[in-house]
């Protein structure tokens, strides 16, 4: 069943993906009459200077109307919709200048040519987005495997590095997974497995990203996040899980609990060294009993944040 979902997630994407595709078509050709309006002095047409022209052009019409779930979701396609109208509010100035018989002014057509490559660039990264989701998924889970994780994390280290955002990192690690598989079986740790990422998933902002570490470990990624948000995120999460009843093929259903570790990344170090600090920090809660959650602060874990004596 959960291969069914992977394989249906998948099939989702790449249909956005061809329809961004078409979309992005359509885009260049009504580009490719503005121009050639602009070049040849011809009359405009009516709905590309109207306030709404961004709703009326053929992407337009297709983001507003047609676009899927699956691009609603992902946080690059509301920067699409803002470049998009600011694009389409150049080019209304451009031809309405055209149509009043005034000349096109250089400054105002490099403008429109600046808003257009912006559209162009905002497209692009969010249709490699969908690419590396789509050939980056952990088969069993659903969540990231780690094929991607590295190149998500370093992109936050580089913010990190330039002080635009903060960005926390999360071990987390299933308790007594072993006993699951001892106990039910593997398929009944498959099932454990598929069952709290999905729980974790589902709780989580567009922006963050859940990878599967490897066995029964997954790394959380929380971009513009800090250690005390990071925390409540974390308990959050944790309570959520234990909370969560699994019901496993022929047996009873049953509870599971993780241990979680949270760090921030520092700026000046390795993404490797923000992963290491969670590890030990999720280390620090499994010794601490398991089901909980403790912070790396100052090379020191702790259960709120706080650096101990």
């Amino acid at each position: 069943m959960r291969r069914q979902t992977i394989n249906a997630e998948r099939a989702s994407i790449q249909s956005a993906l061809q329809q961004l595709d078409l979309a992005l078509q359509r885009h260049n050709q009504w580009y490719d009459a503005v121009i050639r309006t602009l070049v040849c002095d011809l009359p405009g047409e009516p709905d590309d200077v109207a306030p709404d022209a961004h709703h009326r052009c053929p992407f337009g019409r297709w983001y507003y109307e047609d676009a899927p779930d699956v691009l609603h979701r992902h946080p690059g396609f509301a920067a699409i919709e803002e470049q998009h109208e600011r694009m389409h509010g150049l080019a209304a100035k451009l031809l309405g200048s055209l149509g009043n018989g005034q000349s096109v002014s250089v400054t105002d057509f490099d403008a429109f040519a600046r808003e257009l490559e912006n559209l162009r660039l905002e497209i692009f990264t969010l249709r490699r987005d969908l690419e590396n989701a789509l050939y980056s998924l952990d088969e069993l889970t659903g969540a990231g495997n780690r094929i991607g994780m590295l190149g998500v994390l370093r992109e936050q280290q580089a913010r990190v590095d330039r002080a635009v955002q903060s960005c926390c990192v999360v071990m987390i690690d299933i308790d007594h997974f072993k006993r699951v598989n001892d106990t039910w079986g593997h398929p009944a740790g498959d099932r454990v497995l598929a069952a709290s990422a999905r729980q974790l998933m589902k709780q989580l902002r567009p922006y963050d990203k859940l990878f599967r570490y490897g066995g029964e470990e997954f790394l959380l990624s929380l971009p513009d996040t800090d250690l005390d948000t990071g925390h409540a995120l974390a308990e959050r999460l944790r309570e959520s899980v234990a909370a969560l009843l699994i019901p496993l093929d022929g047996h009873a259903s049953i509870h599971v609990t993780m241990s979680f570790g949270i760090a921030r990344m520092e700026p000046g170090l390795v993404v490797e060294q923000a992963i290491a600090h969670a590890d030990k920090a999720m280390y620090e809660a499994k010794r601490a009993g398991r089901n909980c959650t403790r912070v790396w602060v100052e090379h020191t874990a702790t259960a709120d944040g706080t650096p101990s004596a």
